[in-house]
């Protein structure tokens, strides 16, 4: 068979699902390729993560069309099926690294599910309120220098412990892209972290009213950190917060040395004023030269 693949998102992230999908097909001698407009396939593949991302309009010359992702429905997580004609079990399939050859990382879920329901996140209805192991983490990584984990929240998980130990044993760098929760950060996590090779340890402080600060300092004065290494926290803005408790956190984390990165939800809806904040806290070098958003919003008005 002739097997299309369209990433409805663009190339800027590998879309795992369709490389789980063309690693199937190609072990039983598909064909398999990013679908060409006027080509014809026996069943094309279109995967969509982020509901904003509009959907394909190009006529598709396929047999057989499946779409898939959260960005035709937040429904709850459903594993990739067997297809009709593919008897293997696709969610644990090494995925197909050569669909996106300008990337030469692993990337993979080790666990799924969130305990915390966050209004503003779907991982709980699309995963379940349970933080559990799903994969093995030679399941998706064939030895690359980086490995991207994409687990809503690892440390919710009760083989966090064993995770976090292999993690450290593979000695490949680990990007956990998600963020750890800095709420469960306790000094046998940090031990076990501290054995891993972390570049930029992420971390997201979301509700201004919860006062995370001594959590923050806590690890910052608990995990060994070196010139190369960041802390990096997703603040989350234009949900549920005044401009004042947006410019605490932010103000906050950057004098305990950590780099806040504004998220906005629902951008467009957002006000000027928090389109600029996200500019001034996530350009580095405005960030670090300019003392305030007052002073670089003062020089813009």
């Amino acid at each position: 068979m002739k097997i299309g693949l369209i990433d409805a998102d663009g190339h800027n992230f590998p879309n795992l699902p369709l490389m789980k999908l063309s690693t199937c097909h190609k072990n039983q001698g598909d064909e398999v390729e990013f679908c060409t407009p006027l080509l014809e396939y026996d069943i094309v593949y279109i995967s969509k993560v982020f509901d904003f991302t509009p959907d394909i309009e190009t006529v598709i010359n396929a047999k057989k069309i499946i779409k898939g992702g959260t960005g035709y429905s937040s429904g709850n997580f459903e594993e990739l099926p067997p297809c009709d004609d593919l008897p293997i079990n696709i969610e644990h399939i090494m995925p197909d690294y050569s669909l996106y050859p300008q990337y030469d990382e692993a990337y993979g879920f080790v666990t799924r599910g969130c305990p915390r329901n966050c209004p503003f996140c779907i991982v709980t209805q699309k995963e379940g309120k349970v933080s559990r192991k799903v994969a093995d983490i030679d399941e998706f990584w064939a030895g690359q220098k980086t490995i991207k984990l994409l687990d809503p929240n690892l440390l919710a998980c009760a083989d966090r412990e064993r995770i976090l130990q292999q993690l450290a044993d593979i000695g490949a760098w680990v990007d956990f892209t998600q963020g750890l929760d800095i709420r469960l950060i306790d000094k046998e996590v940090i031990q076990l972290l501290n054995k891993i090779k972390i570049k930029v340890a992420r971390f997201a402080w979301d509700d201004p009213k919860e006062d995370l600060t001594a959590k923050f300092q806590f690890f910052r004065e608990n995990f060994r950190f070196k010139s190369h290494e960041r802390k990096s926290v997703y603040v989350l803005t234009n949900f549920n917060s005044s401009l004042e408790e947006d410019l605490h956190r932010v103000y906050s984390l950057r004098d305990m040395g950590y780099d806040p990165y504004i998220m906005i939800y629902d951008k467009n809806s957002a006000s000027e004023k928090t389109r600029r904040l996200q500019r001034f806290v996530n350009n580095r070098r405005i960030f670090r030269t300019v003392k305030s958003f007052e002073e670089y919003d003062h020089q813009r008005s």
